[in-house]
């Protein structure tokens, strides 16, 4: 029988790079997931998510999100992959849009690099977007787009290299203890090691579900593709950013490697369980899709879907990750809440969480299960 320093199980982002930076502080790792890396049910599984500096007055998340973009450049230059694509990042606000306020204010203190854009110049940079109810815009330029999927699976592969073990298993709730000794397999097989990592997404809730079943919400969340008419490349880099309407609580990015123009509504959807539910696209949301497409980029207004993605998020109550031990099990660090924007902190979280097993980094307050409450309030985007 194996053992090992740690067990890691979720091999989507924060799992991933969670045992990726344990394999690098020289541990003896196994890294275990029921449906593989960064799999078609995951959060971490699509196609593409934005990375950007800005959120409002969280400088915590500015300054993980500049550590995590370094990190993702040095990944795509190891494995020679088109991982990130510097699209630039543009925030669109109205009148008084105090959340990107404070977002230029924090960025400004931090020192990333950003411009504020009038109606004008915005109409100017971007003509093919319609400046309805926008008054300015801010914009990131070192901000883009990371290839999700593709950089999660080369991130595992390259770990395996160096001596990670990777096992597809599902992994039975442990029983709560003082001191936890081994993982079950589905299949009856020990996974013995000296400390656990449970970094499994919107699983979390299932595995523990008296501790996480009303402080991880798994919600529907849904993204459509569209193809820009024939020929025009007003929709591709680096013509076209990734955009965030905040307003409107609508993201998107440009069509890259031919998929389409990606949009999503960021508002919470319906709950979902991440093994048994169909993932079937909302015709409602996607007709309040199609209708943001017409008013903010006419171009796109008869503009043929492409394809359409449903994925999930894992929310917390109000938005903050959850980094923290299992109350009952001393041995056990509970890793997850990415709650829709965490995809982009993956290599902070994994380098923080190994620090934090080490004794080298005090607990973060914000990221205690005692600081997740039962009812949702977000305040991080």
């Amino acid at each position: 029988m194996s053992r090992y320093d740690f067990v890691v199980v979720g091999g989507g982002c924060f799992g991933a790079w969670t045992a990726h930076e344990l394999i690098r502080g020289g541990h003896k790792v196994l890294l275990v997931d029921s449906y593989g890396p960064a799999h078609a049910r995951a959060s971490s599984g699509g196609e593409s998510r934005l990375i950007r500096a800005g959120y409002g007055p969280d400088a915590l998340y500015t300054r993980w999100s500049l550590q995590s973009l370094q990190r993702w450049k040095e990944l795509a230059e190891r494995t020679r992959r088109s991982l990130f694509h510097r699209t630039g990042m543009l925030w669109l606000a109205g009148r008084d849009d105090a959340y990107i306020e404070q977002t230029r204010k924090t960025l400004n203190e931090v020192g990333v690099a950003h411009e504020r854009f009038s109606r004008a110049e915005l109409e100017r940079r971007f003509a093919q977007i319609a400046t309805n109810g926008i008054e300015w815009a801010l914009w990131e330029p070192d901000s883009g787009v990371l290839m999700a999927r593709q950089a999660i699976q080369a991130l595992v592969a390259e770990a395996v290299t160096q001596g990670m073990q990777y096992r597809t298993v599902k992994i039975e709730s442990p029983e709560e203890c003082g001191r936890l000794k081994a993982i079950v397999s589905a299949d009856g097989d020990s996974l013995v090691a000296d400390h656990f990592v449970f970094a499994c997404g919107a699983w979390l809730a299932k595995v523990f579900p008296d501790l996480l079943g009303r402080r991880i919400y798994p919600t529907q969340q849904e993204i459509f593709y569209f193809s820009p008419p024939p020929g025009d490349t007003d929709f591709q880099p680096p013509a076209m950013p990734a955009w965030f309407d905040f307003d409107a609580l609508v993201y998107g990015a440009a069509d890259l490697e031919g998929r389409g123009f990606k949009l999503s509504v960021d508002r919470h959807g319906p709950p979902i369980d991440p093994d048994a539910s169909d993932r079937l696209p909302n015709a409602e949301l996607l007709a309040t899709a199609r209708d943001y497409l017409a008013r903010r980029f006419p171009k796109l207004r008869a503009a043929a879907l492409n394809e359409s993605r449903v994925c999930q998020y894992e929310n917390t109550s109000n938005g903050d990750f959850i980094i923290d031990r299992h109350p009952q099990m001393e041995n056990v660090l509970i890793v997850g809440g990415g709650s829709g924007h965490g995809f982009k902190h993956g290599p902070a979280v994994g380098d923080y969480v190994r620090r934090l097993l080490g004794g080298e980094a005090e607990p973060e307050p914000r990221f205690a299960l005692a600081a997740k409450g039962t009812t949702q309030h977000r305040n991080v985007y």
